[in-house]
This record gives structure tokens, C-alpha cells and sequence, in this order.
């Protein structure tokens, strides 16, 4: 194990980035909650076949929790919360990203002492919020209340400038990324394959594309490193790289922040038959991409689908704007609405790629399976108990494997 904000070498990573992973998943059951998607897929392979209603083959998160959703910037600077964290995208059931969604949401509520039954109501607004998104009849001052995190991260959002995402980023203004605690070294062949990928025009341009007059011929590669970075996500190749834009003088505009990230296979389950006219690329950083494109086409465009070291990953640019949408502590009224709020959201993501019956049919069968108390559909409300359940009672162990030990 490295001494303390020492990097440890480019191969001894793997033994730090999972003890990080384990402690950042220790910090909190919802901290739990993002970090381990695979037993949210455990308990999805264990439930009966016919327990959930199948919705239309689609795009989907895959993934969808409360970490995932977040302020995203368009090529044009138009700012909207959307999906923007595609990792586990496939064509699958739209009802796991509700589930996922709700699980979140309710793991949240728990940390911010909320009693039980607000985490049912939450549910009843979720799929409130969820619903209005294929009902052409639903009113748009409803669909557009925003929670108060949602408002703060916006305004945040539209004020941010290069500065500060290079000060949040990378720590520092100066055009190179400082090693330490969240960058580690390169060795020589990573650095060459980076500097290699980023001669190549296709490449170069997600650089230049959000820039007039830029040319993909003066792109350089200033610095890279490392990046110690997210939580399911440690472990697998992640870059940061730093790019001179002109060539020129080296100023905050001038400077553009890369992400490099490995694509692994998905783990969320996906529909078998797709359909004829859609269908999963094998290559893994294409199906990302393929996904963002369908979900959140504002990011799909900022994307890219490359090889590094011989694996499949993403890059993409970061921009000031690209912010996470962080729900730690709220009250009873802020989680109604953040609840119908990002059901909502993810709720066009999914319309956007129906047609108008599939739209209708999807929104009949979302409407079913309520009782004259409870106004959500009784298998999300089945779905949520037993994943609470079983996640609190995973957290407490993981606290006890990897929180107890001397060197946490």
C-alpha cells in the first residue's frame, strides 16, 4: 500500500484503488447503494420472470440513481439535468431504471431521517413524475417544479467557468495536472499511446468541435495522469489529459479537460430480442456511446469511442457546466419533489426513443397494478422494500469486511 498522497506506481494501483472503493462505499448506505450495482443486478436475476412488467426494448441507464443524473451542457451552452453517466447502458426494460431510480431515492431519504412513510410517497411521486413524461395531457407547470439541490446545482451550473472546473478538477490553474492523492503517473507506454491518440483528426475534434475556428491540427497533449476517480468505476482504466487547444499561449480558453475511461460488458440485463432496427454494438465504448446518443444526446455528441492499451474506452471533454447532482440531506417536501422531479427525467430519456403507441401502451401498463391507498404501481413498491432490505443489510456488512480494518 502507498504512504499517505504518495502515488503508488502505475503497477501496484489495483490493491489502493479497490481499498478506496470499499471505504467510499462504507461511508454511507446510499454511498453503498451507488457503488455496488452488482447486487442490484443480483436481486434483478432472482426475482420470478413475469414479477415486473416488460416495457418496449430501449435505451436505458441501466444504472440510474440519483449520482448519475446531473447538469449536462449541449454544444451550444444550453443547460438541462440529464443522464450522464452511461456505463451500464443496453437496450433493456425502462422499469429497472425506475426501480434503480426509486432505490436510490429511497436509501437517500433514510440517510436524511426521513420516516417511512415518506419514502412511500416518494414513490407515489415518483411514478407520478415518471408517468407525465408520456402523457400528452400532463401539465407543464407541473412537469417543470424543480427541488431546491436541483435549482443550486443549475444556477451553480450556468455561472461555472473554466477556472473553477480546473481548480475542482486538477487542483490548480497552471496548464498541468499536480500528482498526488487523486492523480498518479503514467509509465512511458501509457503517456506515448495518449499522445499517440490524440494526433489522429477524429479524436482531436471532440476537443475542437465546441470551439469556432479551432483546427484539430494544433491539438496538443500538455500533461496526463491517472485519474482516481468515481466509486463502481475504480479499478478500471481512468486519464485525465490536459490539451492546448491553439497551439499558442496557454490560457483557461485556450485549455481543454479530457476524461478517459475504460468501457468494460455491461452488467445490466438486456432484451434478447431487439428488435430489426436496433441492436448493441459488441464493442463495449460503442455501445456508451450508442446509449448517450439515444438518452442524453447533448453528451452523445461531446463522446468519442477509441482503444487505449489495448482496451475499449470513452472520451469525452469535460465542461465547466458537467456537475453531479448530489441528494445527501433533505426535507419531506424537497424529497417529493426530487422524486418526481428525476423520475421525470429519465422519464423523456426513455419517451424520446417510443413512438406514439408505444408511448400510449407503456403509460397503460404503468397505470395498472395500484390500490385505493397507495397510488404506484404495487410491483415498484414490492421492488423497493426487498432492495432496502437487502442493501441495508449488505452495507452493514461491507462496514464490518473492510471499515473495521487497521489499515481503513
Amino acid at each position: 500500500m502507498p504512504t499517505k498522497n504518495k502515488p503508488p506506481r502505475p503497477d501496484k494501483r489495483q490493491a489502493p484503488l479497490n481499498a478506496r472503493r470499499n471505504m467510499k462505499m462504507a461511508e454511507s448506505a446510499h454511498a453503498y447503494v451507488r457503488g455496488n450495482t452488482g447486487k442490484f443486478y443480483e436481486w434483478l436475476d432472482g426475482i420470478e420472470g413475469h414479477t415486473l412488467p416488460e416495457g418496449p426494448a430501449i435505451w436505458i441507464c441501466g444504472d440510474c440513481h440519483t449520482g448519475n443524473l446531473g447538469p449536462v451542457a449541449d454544444a451550444d451552452g444550453r443547460i438541462a439535468i440529464q443522464i450522464r453517466d452511461l456505463d451500464q447502458t443496453v437496450i433493456g426494460n425502462p422499469a429497472h431504471d425506475i426501480i434503480r431510480l426509486g432505490l436510490s431515492l429511497a436509501t437517500a431519504a433514510r440517510g436524511s431521517n426521513l420516516p417511512g412513510v415518506t419514502t412511500a410517497r416518494m414513490m407515489e411521486a415518483l411514478a407520478d413524475g415518471y408517468e407525465r413524461a408520456f402523457d400528452d395531457n400532463a401539465s407543464n407547470a407541473a412537469k417543470n417544479v424543480k427541488p431546491e439541490a436541483v435549482r443550486v446545482v443549475m444556477k451553480e451550473a450556468v455561472r461555472r467557468t473554466w477556472q473553477q472546473l480546473a481548480v475542482e478538477r486538477i487542483e490548480d490553474v497552471e496548464p498541468t495536472i499536480p500528482l498526488g492523492r487523486r492523480f498518479w503517473p503514467l509509465d512511458k507506454a501509457e503517456r506515448t499511446e495518449i499522445h499517440e491518440l490524440f494526433e489522429r483528426r477524429e479524436i482531436a475534434n471532440i476537443a475542437t468541435a465546441l470551439r469556432k475556428n479551432a483546427d484539430e491540427k494544433r491539438v496538443d497533449v500538455i500533461d496526463a495522469a491517472y485519474w482516481v476517480k468515481g466509486c463502481s468505476s475504480l479499478g478500471r482504466l481512468r486519464y485525465a489529459v490536459l490539451l492546448d487547444i491553439d497551439g499558442g499561449a496557454v490560457e483557461g480558453d485556450d485549455l481543454c479537460l479530457i476524461d478517459i475511461k475504460e468501457a468494460v460488458k455491461a452488467a445490466a440485463p438486456r432484451y434478447t430480442d431487439q428488435g430489426p432496427d436496433k441492436r448493441m454494438p459488441r464493442d463495449n465504448a460503442e455501445r456508451v456511446l450508442e446509449g448517450a446518443r439515444h438518452l442524453t444526446p447533448a453528451l452523445g455528441e461531446r463522446m468519442r469511442a477509441a482503444r487505449l492499451t489495448d482496451k475499449s474506452v470513452v472520451i469525452r471533454e469535460l465542461l465547466p457546466q458537467d456537475l453531479k447532482l448530489t441528494l445527501e440531506q433533505f426535507t419531506e417536501a424537497e424529497a417529493m419533489k426530487a422524486a418526481r422531479f428525476l423520475a421525470l427525467v429519465v422519464g423523456k430519456a426513455h419517451a424520446r426513443q417510443m413512438d406514439k403507441h408505444e408511448r400510449r401502451d407503456w403509460l397503460s401498463v404503468l397505470r395498472k397494478s395500484r390500490t385505493k391507498t397507495f397510488d404506484a404501481p404495487s410491483w415498484l413498491w414490492t421492488s423497493i422494500v426487498e432492495l432496502v432490505s437487502s442493501h441495508e443489510a449488505g452495507y452493514l456488512e461491507h462496514c464490518r469486511r473492510y471499515a473495521l480494518t487497521p489499515s481503513a
